[in-house]
């Protein structure tokens, strides 16, 4: 299958209809587009976002904050020298 749009000046597209209804698209969906080499796919964007953002905060904070972190850090650092 070939289909084709154009561009218009806000560099905009018309997804055409048959690509529309075989990529199971409607209005407001993302797409995504990823280049591999001299080729680009065109694909629905993947949804859900990051796997881990729903634990974030679960553990609390690191006792000390920030500076406890980076002194802790410096340590493991300094160790592996």
């Amino acid at each position: 299958m070939i289909c084709s749009s154009i561009i218009s000046s806000k560099g905009q597209v018309t997804v055409p209809q048959e690509v529309r209804r075989r990529l199971g698209l409607k209005e407001g969906d993302r797409l995504e587009f990823v280049v591999e080499g001299d080729h680009t796919i065109i694909r629905p964007a993947r949804v859900g976002g990051n796997p881990f953002e729903k634990y974030a905060g679960a553990l609390g904070t690191f006792p000390g904050g920030q500076n406890e972190i980076n002194q802790w850090v410096d340590e493991l650092r300094n160790e592996e020298s």
